[in-house]
C-alpha cells in the first residue's frame, strides 16, 4: 500500500521537490541559479574520486512511466537522491547526450562514499541511480553503460506503442519542440527528419540529433530492436522489463518487483503517478488502426524476445 504525498511538496518537471526549494528557485535571479548549478558541478567533479557510479539506471521508455518510478525510488529510505539533493534531478543525460563530458563530470552528480556510509548506517543500504528514457532508444547508450557502469542494475518500463507515440507527440507540443500541427503529420515526417542519422553517427560522443531525441514517435515503440542491443552487453537478469500496465493495475506489486531487482527492502512509498498529462485529444480511430497494424510484427518480436506477451 502507498502512503499520501509528503505535505509541502510539489512536482517540478515530474520530480518531487520541497516547497522551500521551489520558493528559492523561483525567487532567485537566473544568474544566481546558474552559478549555484555550475558550482555544484565544479565541486562534484573536483571530488569525483570520493564518489562512485550509480547502482541502477531506469532507461526508458519515454512516456512509459519512468518519472513515476524515479519518484518512487527516491522516496525509498535505502535510495539516495542525486547530488546536490536539493535539485532533485532525474538524470544528467550522460549516456545519451553528455558522454563527452567524461566520467568525473558524471560522478559529480552522485553522493560521496562518506554520505553513502552515513545513509547505510541509518537504513542498512544506500543506493543511488538516475533515469533517462532516452537511454533505451539511443543506440550507443548500452555500450557506454557497459564501459562506465557495468554493474548497474537496469530497469525498462514499456508502454503500448501506439498510445506511447501519441502521448509523446503531445508532450513535445507542450514542451515547444514540435511544430507540426497534427500527430499524423508528425509520424509521416519522421522518416525524413531522421534522414542521415545513423547508429554510427550517433556513437560519436559530440554528435547530437534534435530530431532523433524529440521526433522519434514511431521508432521508439520498436522495443525489441532496442532491447537486443542491451542484451548484447548485459545478462538478461540484469535488466528488469515491466509493462506500464503493471504500474497502473498493481503499483504495489510492480514496485516490489523493482525493489527485489535492486536488492532493496520492501517499503511503503507514495505510489501515485507522476508527470502524467491529462487532456490530450483522442487518437483518431483510423490512425490507431493504422499504427496497430504497423506495430503488430514488432510486438510479436518483443513477445518472442522476452517470452512474455504484454497483450498489445
Amino acid at each position: 500500500m502507498g502512503v499520501a504525498p509528503s505535505p509541502g511538496a510539489e512536482p517540478i518537471g515530474g520530480m518531487r521537490k520541497s516547497t522551500r526549494w521551489n520558493r528559492v528557485r523561483r525567487g532567485a535571479p537566473t544568474e544566481l541559479a546558474d552559478f549555484l548549478r555550475d558550482s555544484a558541478r565544479t565541486y562534484g567533479s573536483a571530488t569525483a574520486r570520493h564518489r562512485q557510479m550509480p547502482d541502477f539506471l531506469v532507461i526508458g521508455a519515454k512516456k512509459g512511466g519512468t518519472t513515476s518510478v524515479a519518484n518512487w525510488l527516491v522516496e525509498h529510505p535505502q535510495v539516495m537522491p542525486m547530488f546536490p539533493r536539493v535539485q532533485r534531478r532525474k538524470s544528467p543525460h550522460f549516456f545519451d547526450i553528455n558522454y563527452g563530458r567524461g566520467a568525473d563530470w558524471y560522478l559529480s552528480h552522485f553522493p560521496t562514499r562518506l554520505a553513502r556510509s552515513a545513509r547505510r548506517r541509518r537504513a542498512g543500504l544506500a543506493q543511488v541511480g538516475e533515469t533517462s528514457p532516452y537511454y533505451l532508444f539511443h543506440p550507443a547508450a548500452a555500450a557506454r553503460i557497459k564501459e562506465t557502469a557495468p554493474e548497474a542494475r537496469l530497469i525498462a518500463i514499456l508502454r503500448e506503442p501506439v498510445s506511447r507515440a501519441h502521448s509523446n507527440y503531445f508532450d513535445r507540443v507542450v514542451a515547444g519542440t514540435e511544430d507540426l500541427p497534427t500527430f499524423e503529420e508528425a509520424i509521416d515526417a519522421e522518416e525524413g527528419r531522421l534522414s542521415g542519422v545513423t547508429k554510427e553517427w550517433l556513437a560519436v560522443p559530440d554528435h547530437y540529433s534534435f530530431h532523433h531525441d524529440h521526433h522519434t514517435y514511431l521508432a521508439r515503440g520498436r522495443y525489441a530492436e532496442q532491447l537486443r542491443i542491451y542484451f548484447e552487453y548485459f545478462p538478461r537478469e540484469q535488466l528488469l522489463v515491466l509493462p506500464l500496465e503493471a504500474l497502473k493495475n498493481d503499483a504495489s506489486g510492480a514496485f516490489r518487483r523493482i525493489e527485489d531487482h535492486l536488492g532493496l527492502d520492501h517499503h511503503a512509498v507514495d505510489l501515485g503517478a507522476r508527470n502524467a498529462r491529462e487532456g490530450n485529444p483522442k487518437i483518431l480511430p483510423e490512425t490507431r488502426e493504422r499504427l496497430a497494424a504497423y506495430y503488430e510484427p514488432f510486438n510479436r518480436e518483443l513477445t518472442e524476445l522476452l517470452g512474455e506477451d504484454f497483450g498489445w
